[in-house]
């Protein structure tokens, strides 16, 4: 493929591969060195191995959960709940959002409840998801919903409010239609602030599923987490959280990927090379 490319795109295009490994390196340095001195520290006795057991015990942990075949059932399922959570989250915040920025009629109607709702604390909504739609997947679902729709719409709301009046008023003068206005100017101006309110939601759905998870849930990472806290083994709780952190960041980054190739005609800050 690379053959077909002018020597100029082939340059661009491995310089680019190398600007991203080397950013890949950057990222696992820090967590690599934690690790290490944690590994040294635990092993020394530094830190009592019933609060805090060395990363190479959780990483056995790790493996005897994945042998019994129980690990790959507890990560399947939370991140089936996560994507399905994720995605009627965002897309109910997307329409409220797009109306709410859009009209102002509208936002004075609804944004107050919205505001108010959005204070609540996740857990304060588990008695009423229980009450309304008992213990099964559809509560689980309807809460790690709750915890995504807040700051996307959010994000989304805010940044129709701030697209520039003169692009609108010029858009205008060019007789364009609703739908071409919204198409032409607001899509393009709103896009940066509605990708970064989907990884705030999808990090936020990430948070919620562990107490969606503590409903009468008897799979998941949140199950594992808790049911490692109940029976006293400190390596399965570790284990529970490297985990929420492994696949947390990793979906983040395909989200971040996607939402790049969506603004790549941006000429943004962190677009240059020095």
């Amino acid at each position: 493929m690379l053959r077909n490319l002018p020597v100029n795109d082939v340059r661009a295009v491995g310089s680019r591969d190398r600007r991203q490994f080397q950013t890949w390196l950057r990222g696992l340095f820090l967590p690599c060195v934690l690790l290490l001195g944690w590994e040294i520290l635990s092993r020394i006795g530094f830190f009592p191995p019933n609060l805090l057991p060395p990363p190479s015990a959780v990483l056995v942990t790790l493996w005897e959960l994945a042998v019994s075949g129980e690990l790959f059932k507890h990560i399947g399922i939370t991140l089936y709940r996560v994507a399905v959570g994720f995605v009627l989250g965002a897309a109910i915040a997307t329409v409220f959002g797009a109306i709410t920025g859009y009209s102002s009629l509208l936002r004075d109607f609804l944004d107050p409840l919205l505001q108010s709702l959005r204070n609540i604390p996740s857990l304060a909504w588990v008695p009423l998801f229980i009450l309304w739609l008992g213990i099964g997947e559809e509560s689980k679902l309807a809460l790690i919903a709750v915890g995504v729709f807040f700051p996307v719409y959010l994000n989304l709301m805010s940044g129709v409010q701030g697209v520039d009046r003169k692009l609108v008023e010029v858009g205008k003068a060019y007789r364009l239609t609703d739908f071409q206005l919204i198409r032409r100017v607001f899509l393009p101006a709103t896009l940066p602030a509605y990708i970064v309110g989907l990884r705030s939601g999808l990090g936020l759905g990430w948070m919620f599923v562990v107490a969606a998870e503590v409903m009468g849930s008897s799979q998941g990472l949140g199950f594992l987490l808790i049911d490692g806290q109940t029976t006293g083994r400190p390596t399965v709780i570790l284990a529970s959280i490297l985990l929420f952190a492994i696949f947390g960041k990793l979906t983040d980054s395909v989200l971040a990927a996607a939402g790049q190739r969506f603004l790549n005609w941006q000429d943004s800050y962190s677009s240059q090379s020095y």
